[in-house]
């Protein structure tokens, strides 16, 4: 007697999704075109990206302006001259990532004690302290600029490294993120730890740090690109030296001077954003499931 294989029914692809694959395949291409074409454009000769871009402006309004597609010689000689003729890019990209190391590892040390300080603790003042970082959230940086920048001058750290990395270490956002989650951690989990001889300390390394890794995961990333990309608070705290400051104030001053290199410094700036998302993607979507079930 043969026993027929079962094979899973297959699901129709009704209009409407497939209109929603449209759609979104549309959006990514937009999205994605700048970064490939960036990629794509680095690896061109320096005379032919000058010739390319000398012709901006002059195009008719009423027609597509012409994209390169492939390059009449691939060419290496923009990264060459990015990481061994002119030092300065290279200077400027480790100021990035000196600052950015700095204040991820500080936000690593200092926010998920204190989100977990609010979510778990209970003490005089808790509701107030989390109304004013609620407050402190919505504020742009426009507006606390004046008080920080009196309160770097009282501590004389004006002009130092220090002025930009130690305000960044208590960011309000990921204080605010971190504490919504670990609200909904079952005291049940701690409890129980607790009764098998873990104290405090323990329990949040060994318990609420692992739960808590996705929304980890995602805050690294989302706190990696604010610190990478920070323009106005290395513009204020360090007015007077220029080369402490990182590329992403620098970046449009000098692809303006050497026009064809603004390719390969482009390609250079983005890879680090987008290695931490590729390396975070799973925990950034996850983090964000869990947070619409809360």
């Amino acid at each position: 007697m043969s026993v027929r294989q079962i094979r899973p029914r297959r699901r129709r692809l009704t209009a409407g999704a497939a209109l929603s694959y449209v759609l979104l395949a549309v959006v990514c291409a937009l999205v994605l075109l700048p970064i490939v074409l960036t990629l794509l454009y680095s690896f061109f000769p320096v005379s032919e990206m000058n010739t390319y871009l000398k012709t901006r402006g002059n195009y008719d309004q009423g027609r597509w302006m012409d994209l390169l597609l492939s390059p009449s010689v691939v060419s290496l000689r923009q990264y060459y001259d990015l990481l061994v003729d002119k030092p300065v890019y290279l200077q400027l990209f480790f100021n990035s990532a000196f600052y950015t190391a700095a204040i991820l590892l500080g936000q690593a040390l200092v926010i998920p004690m204190f989100a977990f300080a609010l979510s778990k603790f209970r003490f005089k003042g808790r509701e107030a302290l989390f109304f004013l970082i609620l407050m402190l959230m919505l504020m742009p940086f426009q507006v606390t600029m004046a008080p920080s920048v009196l309160t770097m001058r009282f501590l004389g750290l004006m002009n130092t490294v220090w002025a930009v990395i130690l305000p960044m270490l208590f960011s309000p956002f990921y204080v605010f993120l971190l504490r919504q989650f670990m609200v909904g951690i079952p005291g049940e989990l701690l409890e129980a730890g607790m009764m098998d001889g873990a104290g405090t300390w323990r329990a949040f390394v060994h318990l609420v740090l692992p739960v808590s890794r996705p929304v980890l995961g995602a805050a690294v990333a989302l706190s990696f690109a604010d610190n990478w990309n920070m323009v106005e608070q290395p513009l204020i705290y360090l007015s007077n030296y220029s080369s402490r400051m990182p590329l992403s104030v620098m970046f449009n001053q000098l692809t303006t001077q050497e026009a064809g290199v603004a390719f390969a410094s482009a390609a250079l700036y983005i890879a680090p954003a987008l290695l931490i998302y590729l390396y975070f993607q799973e925990d950034i979507l996850l983090g964000i499931q869990l947070s619409d079930m809360k």
